[in-house]
């Protein structure tokens, strides 16, 4: 069995569950590629894999517009089965429906979907989650992840429903992918703080970034996924009118401190990530 993982990352906690999937999946004895979604990528070998597995993390409740785009790009492949590995900051069910757009251009091409699997992991945007938060969530992840590979070894559905709410939210919320080549303009780089190393320009999923006299000049092809600035070394980029919801710098993902409580759980929808820790093995004590 060959399955080819087609990732887009930008904080690298998509990355990070994929690859939970593929040493699953080689630990039961399949052949695993793992290829990046990028601007300048090759064209994957789609044709030769038995499976296509694409991760994504949610731009506000849809795919990003950059890895539509790839499925644009993706050439026929009659009964072709695919999964759906994706990542978001909230365990929100509203969620559930962010694929749409991809399932619809891949159904036109004879794909077949499978089956989609959601995670919860820190957000790189809104606000900063705490180390404990991090911790929980992916040992969550490291917790579930093996059992969802199993189901992609096997060729087992694993369909996520989407409700009416998630649907509409979806539909709504679309409107960042036509936004954010515009709001992508009003990302500076703070010149006092930069440091010329071009992390930004070489992170750059879109090639947005060029650098100029060793600063970043960015471009008009923007999808906020914020790689520049949240791996920014030196916390030297405003991403303009979304600076108040920036997040500077990668997360520890230390193992959860012992003696963890419901009160470490953070106020912003603490129930919702209660129910998806007890849901994915880790259950907290309620003091």
């Amino acid at each position: 069995m060959k399955v080819l993982f087609t990732v887009f990352s930008a904080s690298g906690n998509t990355l990070r569950v994929a690859k939970l999937f593929s040493e699953r999946l080689s630990e039961r004895g399949a052949e695993c590629e793992t290829v990046r979604i990028r601007e300048d990528m090759a064209a994957p070998d789609v044709a030769s894999a038995d499976t296509l597995v694409i991760g994504y993390p949610v731009h506000g409740f849809n795919a990003p517009q950059n890895v539509a785009d790839f499925a644009k790009g993706l050439p026929e492949c009659e009964n072709k089965v695919y999964y759906i590995i994706k990542t978001s900051g909230e365990p929100l069910h509203v969620n559930d429906a962010s694929s749409r757009i991809l399932d619809r251009i891949l159904k036109k091409k004879g794909y077949i979907k499978r089956g989609e699997f959601h995670y919860v992991m820190p957000y790189n945007m809104i606000f900063r989650h705490s180390d404990d938060m991090a911790a929980l969530m992916w040992q969550a992840a490291r917790n579930t992840a093996p059992a969802d590979a199993d189901k992609i070894f096997a060729g087992e559905e694993a369909q996520l429903k989407a409700g009416l709410l998630a649907v509409m939210t979806r539909f709504v919320v679309a409107v960042e992918h036509k936004a954010m080549p515009y709001l992508g303009r009003l990302f500076k780089v703070k010149k006092e703080k930069c440091i010329s190393c071009g992390k930004c320009a070489k992170l750059c999923p879109m090639l947005n970034i060029e650098m100029k006299d060793g600063l970043p000049v960015f471009g008009k092809n923007c999808i906020g996924c914020t790689a520049c600035s949240f791996n920014c070394p030196a916390d030297a980029i405003s991403i303009g009118v979304l600076n108040g919801w920036r997040v500077n710098g990668a997360y520890k993902f230390a193992p959860p401190r012992e003696g963890l409580t419901r009160k470490d759980v953070c106020n912003y929808w603490r129930g919702s990530y209660i129910r998806y820790f007890r849901e994915h093995g880790i259950e907290l004590n309620k003091e």
